[in-house]
């Protein structure tokens, strides 16, 4: 057995088969030859020098057992044996030859992915652009800011391309840390963008930057943009989720990551259509806190259990009660957000915003919308305000409204609805939460 207890300079390593350059099976390149990992003694001293050499932060977590999928062509190194403090991968001590593994032992990591994180926005994927600078989130100025220095943020964080470029206070207020943002948009992390000085900054909040990505998930097939078939994208092309084993815990990852609000119901098979596509995630294991359903554990990119027309779906929606009222299809509308309950204003509200509730809660048609508090006033936050729902959807999260909470506003003005009571049956294949 021949170890090697130098840097080889010819060496570069990457992180791929992932939505994100901070996570994925560990690559190095070899005489011109990218190959793999043996993970014979792959632990968290050597993962945490991959994620330091990528600029990607302390490591997360150390996967084995190809759990980024299986590789292709040579496995470069085996029983790495790292400190933990080396510069690089190849500081390491090693074995090169390592001929009693294979692909099906490749190594991966999950770091901590980058700086950057969007806060405040309906979904991980959107919200006001935050960096972290000496322990400190602040935001980023306006200045220059474009789709271009859009797009390394939404690739930073596996939250495929830019749709929008939001400023002007569109998702709050914080510190300011970086202007004149200029990417090319190759960058891997928005760090390594040409910025100015954090110190010269000339900005204020109202120009403050955020952005919505245009996530590599949707959900196809269902009634709105909060139901329907689970697909990713992954290498370019969209693919399905097996169904076996498909939870709760996976299902709210799904509903956070789409801005979709909870978990509603889980749907099986080919409740939302059959499609004869790529299936790319199968036994996917969330502990339902992930941001999204791509750093889950699963038992690899395109390895599942499954068979045509065995796809995983949701049901999402905001969590609604009535209170107060004659039955549980009539009273005062509250709304879970952020684990309180509030309630919503009748600024605006009318018959077709009272109608999606009636939906959403199985109540059947909607028969008159109430306002002024007519069913008592409640207590704690009022959470919404001038919903404006165009009568289709399928949960009040899905409507548009001002801005969560509404410190301004009291409990005069809270919203009721008065349903028919009488609910629509149910398709089968469905668990409800």
């Amino acid at each position: 057995m021949c170890f090697f207890y130098f840097h080889l300079c010819g060496y570069n390593v990457r992180l791929v088969n992932s939505t994100n350059s901070c996570y994925g099976r560990v690559e190095v390149l070899r005489a011109g030859q990218w190959g793999t990992v043996c993970d014979d003694g792959w632990d968290a001293s050597d993962a945490a020098v991959v994620c330091r050499q990528l600029g990607c932060g302390t490591v997360l977590e150390v996967k084995n057992a190809a759990y980024f999928g299986k590789g292709s062509g040579p496995i470069w190194m085996n029983n790495i044996n790292c400190f933990g403090n080396e510069a690089t991968l190849m500081s390491c001590s090693y074995n090169a030859t390592p001929n009693r593994c294979d692909h099906e032992k490749d190594a991966g990591v999950i770091c901590e992915a980058s700086s950057v994180r969007l806060v405040d926005g309906s979904s991980s994927c959107s919200g006001r652009v935050q960096v972290l600078h000496d322990g400190i989130w602040g935001t980023v100025c306006y200045n220059g800011w474009d789709l271009l220095d859009a797009n390394v943020v939404c690739s930073e964080l596996g939250c495929g391309e830019a749709k929008e470029v939001k400023l002007a206070e569109y998702f709050g207020k914080r510190q300011i840390w970086m202007d004149n943002v200029n990417c090319s948009g190759n960058e891997s992390a928005l760090s390594k963008c040409e910025y100015h000085e954090l110190e010269l900054n000339d900005c204020n909040h109202s120009e403050d930057v955020g952005v919505i990505c245009q996530s590599v998930m949707r959900l196809v097939e269902g009634f709105d943009d909060c139901s329907g078939r689970v697909e990713v994208l992954h290498n370019g092309k969209w693919g399905t989720v097996c169904d076996y084993k498909w939870d709760g815990s996976d299902g709210a990852v799904v509903c956070k990551e789409m801005g979709c609000g909870n978990i509603k119901v889980l749907t099986y098979g080919a409740y939302f259509g059959a499609t004869s596509g790529q299936i790319w995630m199968g036994n996917v294991n969330c502990n339902g806190e992930e941001a999204a359903l791509s750093t889950c554990a699963i038992q690899g990119w395109g390895t599942h259990k499954c068979f045509f027309a065995e796809h995983a779906g949701v049901i999402c929606g905001l969590p609604v009660r009535l209170v107060n009222g004659n039955s549980s299809c009539s009273g005062r509308v509250e709304v879970l957000h952020d684990g309180q309950w509030g309630t919503v204003s009748d600024d605006g509200w009318n018959l077709t915003d009272a109608a999606v509730v009636c939906r959403e809660l199985g109540c059947g048609d909607v028969i008159k919308a109430k306002g002024g508090a007519y069913f008592g006033q409640g207590s704690g936050p009022v959470w919404m305000n001038s919903v404006d729902c165009v009568g289709k959807e399928s949960s009040l999260i899905q409507c548009n409204i001002d801005h969560w909470q509404h410190n301004n506003l009291d409990h005069l003005h809270d919203a009721g609805v008065i349903c028919s009571g009488e609910g629509l049956p149910e398709k089968e294949a469905c668990k409800k939460m």
